[in-house]
């Protein structure tokens, strides 16, 4: 699948997967600041942005489209950042391909199965997010604001709203509003997304010392807790955890100067 993606800056190659529902141009202005030391890749992952569709989702998909960039774009071997969903790509290609990663860093997730949290709080709550993006009828829609009220009807937290609204675009030929996302794709799929990429799938890998790794949570985040550093410590043992405080999920809008000090500690 060939990905769409923005290049930016010159010198070694870093290139940056999203998180679920996410997209490049969320991380435009991170991805500035990186320029000024590597060539950045921004990538669509497929489903998300302007890469295609998809009715597949796995992480082994999501796997083999990057190392195809990779090779695509003559890229030896790269800094690979992830975040959330894209940390868990990242965490699954570094593994498949480790001559290919100069260094890993995942923003805001463990490899862990989600699902086995608590009462799969996070399976639901990204449940009851993709089912209110199926069930918005965008055949009524004048303007976004009817978006963001539809949405509000069914999602209570509106930090995912404005974030949502952002891969609700306008069709240049039939001048209707639609979702620059695959949701039917990212809904079916939704089981291995939150609960793939765990323990379990790195048995036959552990220790991994190939490259250097770093994890940047959010305090203000659940998806790293603190009883995860022993799993992620038993995956990669020399890898390091940076804490941002006040930061949440996504870390790298909310906090970029803190997250590119993060960044600069390992890259």
């Amino acid at each position: 699948m060939e990905l769409y993606f923005r290049k930016q800056g010159s010198g070694p190659a870093l290139v940056i997967a999203h998180g679920l529902y996410g997209s490049s141009d969320n991380w435009l202005n991170m991805g500035k600041r990186l320029a000024e030391r590597y060539t950045v890749y921004l990538i669509d992952l497929r489903n998300h942005g302007r890469s295609p569709s998809s009715d597949n989702h796995s992480f082994n998909d999501l796997r083999d489209d990057l190392i195809e960039f990779f090779d695509k774009h003559d890229i030896k071997k790269a800094t690979l950042i992830g975040h959330s969903m894209g940390g868990k790509v990242a965490m699954w290609f570094a593994a498949e391909y480790p001559e290919r990663v100069e260094k890993l860093v995942i923003a805001d997730i463990a490899p862990k199965n989600y699902l086995e949290v608590g009462n799969n709080n996070q399976f639901n709550f990204h449940r009851n997010i993709l089912l209110a993006m199926k069930e918005l009828d965008f055949t009524r829609m004048k303007n976004r604001n009817e978006a963001e009220d539809q949405l509000s009807e069914k999602i209570d937290d509106t930090r995912v709203i404005k974030f949502l609204l952002k891969s609700i675009k306008r069709d240049k030929k039939s001048h209707q509003y639609k979702w620059q996302l695959n949701v039917d794709a990212l809904y079916n799929h939704l089981d291995e997304i939150v609960g793939g990429v765990n323990r379990q799938w790195f048995d036959d890998r552990i220790p991994i010392l190939n490259y250097p790794v770093i994890f940047i949570r959010g305090m203000e985040s659940n998806y790293i807790l603190p009883e995860d550093e022993t799993l992620i410590k038993e995956i990669y043992p020399e890898a390091s955890i940076v804490d941002i405080p006040g930061a949440g999920h996504w870390l790298h809008a909310e906090k970029p100067k803190e997250f590119m000090k993060a960044v600069m500690r390992c890259c």
